[in-house]
This record gives C-alpha cells, sequence and structure tokens, in this order.
C-alpha cells in the first residue's frame, strides 16, 4: 500500500511487533478485524472468551483479561493494541440493557487508565454511524458534522465514544473511533434486529417472507465487513506521530443505496425477487430516511477496492447456505 497523507504528513502502515487483542472477536466485525490483523501484523493477536449474557461474569473476565494482557505487553516492553468490536446493542436494544453495556465499557477502560503506560498502545472503538448521525441534518454526513443520536442506541455509542476521548486525553494513548456504516457480510448473528442484506439471503434460501418496516426509498450506506476490517487494520498500524491522541473516522463505501435498489440487486443475484411484507415496527421513528456518509478523515484509507454489493451479497449468501446445510447433517 502506498504511503498515506494527512495535513502534509506522510504514514505508512507497518507490521510491527506490537500485541493485539480483539474484544468481541466473537462477533461479525470480530471476527474479520481478528482475521485480518492475524494477516497483516508480525505481533500476537489474541482474543478472549467473554461471558456477555453474564453482567457481572463479563465485567470480571474482561478485567482479568485485561490486567494479565497489560501485564504480558509490559513485560515483554511491546506496545499494544486493542480493538473493541463488542456490542450486541441494536436501535431496539432497551435502554437498560444499553446502560449495562456503557458501564461495562467504562469500567473496562478505568483498568485500561490505571495499568496502561502512558502512550505506549493505541485502542480502536467501533461505534455506529447510523446510531450517533440519526438525528443529524444535512447528508451525507462527514466528520464535520455535528452527531445527534434518537434512539437510546446512538446515546449509548455517544456515551462510549465520550469515555473514550477521556481516556485518550488522560493517558496520551493513541484512540480511534470508527464511526462504521451498515455492516453486513458472513457470520452476521440473525437473531438481531439488524443485518437487512443478511435477512434477505436467509429469505431466498429458505422461501419465508420478510417484513420490512422501511420505505423502499430509505438510502443506507453497506460496507462488506471484510472491507472494514481491512480499514480499521491500516488505521491501528499508521505511525500517529504527527497527530494527537484521538481521531474520529468514518468507515463506509461512500455509496448510498435505497432499500428498493437493495432488493432490486438481490433479484439479480438470486435470479428471483426475495419476498417481502411492508409492516410497521414501533422502532420505525428511529430510521431515518437518508444515513448517506462520506469520510474527510484520513481520505487514503478510502482509496482501496471495495467487494461490490452484488459480490457481497453473493458471498453472505453463500454463507448461510453453507451454514444451513451444515445444521441439517
Amino acid at each position: 500500500m502506498a504511503p498515506l497523507s494527512h495535513d502534509g504528513c506522510h504514514v505508512t502502515p507497518r507490521p510491527d511487533q506490537a500485541l493485539s487483542w480483539v474484544v468481541g472477536s466473537g462477533g461479525l466485525l470480530g471476527q474479520a478485524v481478528t482475521s485480518r490483523l492475524r494477516r497483516d501484523d508480525n505481533g500476537p493477536v489474541l482474543t478472549s472468551r467473554i461471558p456477555w449474557a453474564d453482567v457481572s461474569g463479563s465485567r470480571s473476565a474482561l478485567q482479568g483479561a485485561l490486567v494479565a494482557f497489560l501485564d504480558r505487553a509490559n513485560s515483554t516492553a511491546t506496545s499494544w493494541r486493542i480493538a473493541w468490536c463488542a456490542g450486541a446493542g441494536v436501535t431496539g436494544t432497551s435502554a437498560q440493557t444499553l446502560r449495562d453495556e456503557v458501564t461495562t465499557f467504562h469500567g473496562f477502560l478505568d483498568v485500561l487508565t490505571t495499568h496502561a503506560a502512558p502512550a505506549t498502545g493505541t485502542f480502536f472503538l467501533a461505534s455506529s454511524a447510523g446510531g450517533v448521525y440519526a438525528g443529524a441534518s444535512s447528508p451525507p454526513f462527514t466528520e464535520a458534522h455535528q452527531p445527534r443520536a434518537l434512539a437510546p442506541y446512538g446515546e449509548a455509542k455517544l456515551a462510549a465514544e465520550a469515555a473514550a476521548g477521556r481516556f485518550a486525553r488522560a493517558t496520551g494513548n493513541r484512540v480511534i473511533i470508527g464511526r462504521i456504516a451498515n455492516l453486513y457480510g458472513p457470520g452476521q448473528n440473525l437473531a438481531k434486529a439488524q443485518g437487512l442484506i443478511s435477512h434477505l439471503c436467509r429469505a431466498h434460501i429458505t422461501g419465508q417472507p420478510l417484513s420490512v418496516y422501511v420505505s423502499l426509498d430509505t438510502i443506507r450506506d453497506y460496507l462488506y465487513v471484510d472491507d472494514c476490517a481491512g480499514m480499521i487494520s491500516d488505521a491501528l498500524r499508521l505511525d500517529p506521530t504527527f497527530e494527537g491522541p484521538l481521531t474520529t473516522k468514518i468507515l463506509a463505501s461512500h455509496q448510498g443505496t435505497t432499500v428498493g435498489a437493495l432488493i432490486g440487486e438481490c433479484r439479480r443475484v438470486f435470479k428471483r425477487t426475495p419476498r417481502l411484507v411492508l409492516g410497521t415496527s414501533a422502532n420505525a421513528k428511529f430510521q431515518v430516511k437518508d444515513l448517506r456518509l462520506r469520510s474527510t478523515v484520513w481520505p487514503e484509507l478510502n482509496r482501496r477496492a471495495l467487494t461490490t454489493l452484488p459480490a457481497g451479497i453473493a458471498a453472505t449468501a453463500a454463507s448461510l447456505l453453507r451454514s444451513s446445510q451444515l445444521a441439517r447433517c
């Protein structure tokens, strides 16, 4: 990859010996980031089993794993990277569940602040562009737009971002906040009420109709998970000597696609029209019509060949088909 530039300074993604840890490595994004870092880095990339369904148990496990991780980094005088890709919340998640997630994240950062040496590591936080810009105006949204949440989900993301910013300023360690577009791809949790592309693929495979609760002219930015993981890996490996400790970047395809156009792409890939039922939902009030995105921070990270929407749909459907076949064996 060619050197990247920002404000007249040049930086190059570098394969160094940093010790990396992906929190939430079992999820859609976490799996992809773990695989990408293991491909790109020379240093170890660690994961942990965290009992997320047990609030107190997960906090204890996270803090214990964090102390052990930092002890390993400190004992070998190795810089560290942590990619926080955890979070089960979606737009319709209860406010209490989201508060629990934020409290867990705050506790994690408290331990990190206490045990991490100043300016020795990089922390990446996966946030949600849709969640934080849902109430903002004048799309396409850039990092210069003032975020405004509509739902408790977006408020929780902004609370986590604020906590990460405080950690950066207090310790001098580098923090990258990634505001991620509508992520999709193989491995998405279909038990969640999110991931329209994955649900369209499942409807195609099973023949069951899919309920759609937004108008067909609703615009979203769909980003294939492996493309997002590549952006995160490159961001984590940049030499940040020219900038401050906190960077917020939108990770997106920069292509606005209506739900109607997405259904048309599925029709072309599947060779038939998905069965849809137009319905209503209490969460529809949180779904704004236009969430186009355009990143202006580290624009060189955007200059990559992205997975096309038809190719991403086909890969997602093929993965779901393999999973359904294995489940029947």
